[in-house]
């Protein structure tokens, strides 16, 4: 998928015992969808009801990319933007219902996240070759087509529309937290009591682990990435983390993130890591890359408006910053 916007370098590291109590057995897999690294973890009865249903969560995830990965050609996404300027497309409903969510974030943040960043140039390289900041022309030309308030969406015949030629919708910043939310769904319908879905960051939980502890879910700390800043305990429920500490450039003493603000088209600065908390990873993985955007002041503004998330943020210069409805406790942060 594309990740312009998605930015999920902090990989989550999950904590997990490794034998079998209660007549359980925890089953783990690694494997590449949507365009990233997702870490299964199934409890279950027995290896071979572990394996079935891990198959089954990876079936869950391509059907889902095969439908919104706007790099398919043949994806119901793609159409909508190979369409853009010409005619309205019509989609799943799935596909609709999640543009709609989208489209909302958007407006919330008044496109501090926008769902039409696929369309946004890539002026702005993070690999070492730059050695001057883009002009200002070049950076306000790079987020032309980019503008949410150019989404046409017809509930009615479930057709989305962009009204300008060139314009891109993607979903790289919800695509892999939708899947994790969906599978989760899918594995309790079936009486999978425990598990971990883990998309490049975005994970949904449920249950607790087989010797009956909750899952232990390590933070990356984003100034040494070889080291966890803390380790939380979750039961059911969501974590992401959106960060730039592995791309990023530095101008005149300024640090600019890979992580760019769709509105302006210049880097987000002030915050290199936000960790969002909450009940699925759709929504907290949406609120982690607005956070990031926005800075410190107006994320948390933001995060109000969600009273059932919660977050850590770090800044640049290193101070840890917990929202007031952070509940986790005996959270120590060691940077």
């Amino acid at each position: 998928m594309h990740k312009l916007l998605s930015h999920k370098f902090l990989i989550l590291l999950v904590i997990t015992c490794c034998f079998s109590a209660h007549s359980q057995v925890l089953r783990k897999r690694t494997t590449l969808l949507m365009g990233g690294r997702f870490d299964i973890s199934i409890v279950a009865k027995d290896s071979l009801t572990a394996e079935q249903n891990t198959n089954e969560v990876i079936a869950e995830i391509t059907r889902i990319e095969n439908l919104i990965s706007d790099w398919k050609p043949d994806s119901q996404v793609s159409q909508v933007n190979q369409n853009a300027g010409i005619k309205p497309i019509k989609v799943d409903r799935e596909v609709f219902e999640l543009a709609q969510r989208a489209l909302k974030l958007s407006e919330i943040t008044n496109g501090g996240f926008d769902v039409s960043f696929a369309a946004m140039d890539r002026i702005w390289k993070f690999d070492g070759s730059m050695t001057e900041m883009p002009s200002a022309e070049a950076i306000k030309k790079s987020v032309e087509k980019v503008g949410y308030k150019n989404i046409i969406l017809d509930s009615v015949q479930s057709t989305i529309f962009l009204k300008l030629k060139g314009m891109k919708i993607g979903f790289g910043a919800l695509g892999e937290g939708y899947a994790t939310d969906k599978c989760r769904t899918m594995m309790i319908a079936k009486g999978i009591e425990a598990g971990i879905v883990n998309g490049s960051g975005d994970m949904s939980t449920w249950g607790k682990q087989p010797n009956g502890q909750p899952w232990k879910i390590g933070i990356t700390n984003p100034f040494k990435p070889e080291k966890l800043l803390a380790v939380v305990p979750l039961n059911q429920g969501a974590v992401t983390t959106s960060g730039s500490y592995e791309k990023f450039v530095i101008f005149n003493g300024k640090r600019y993130s890979h992580i760019i603000n769709p509105a302006t088209g210049y880097p987000a600065t002030g915050l290199c890591s936000v960790t969002v908390f909450g009940p699925n990873a759709e929504t907290a993985n949406g609120l982690s890359t607005s956070m990031m955007v926005l800075g410190q002041t107006e994320g948390l503004l933001l995060l109000q408006k969600f009273p059932d998330y919660s977050c850590v943020m770090i800044t640049d210069n290193g101070k840890v910053i917990k929202s007031k409805n952070f509940s986790i406790k005996k959270f120590k942060a060691k940077l």
